[in-house]
């Protein structure tokens, strides 16, 4: 939790919005890869890459 505070910070006082939606994304894919692995659709996961 220290790195997300940390990071959250940083951005806020270095004024680093741009940031926002990269994490963001970047959330979105490793949930997408943790919960399609144990199921049927992880297969299909493989034409998105």
């Amino acid at each position: 939790m220290d790195f997300l505070q940390d990071l959250w910070k940083f951005m806020m006082a270095r004024k680093k919005w741009w940031l926002i939606p990269t994490i963001v994304v970047l959330l979105l894919v490793a949930l997408l890869l943790i919960f399609a692995e144990g199921s049927a659709f992880g297969s299909f996961i493989y034409t998105l890459f």
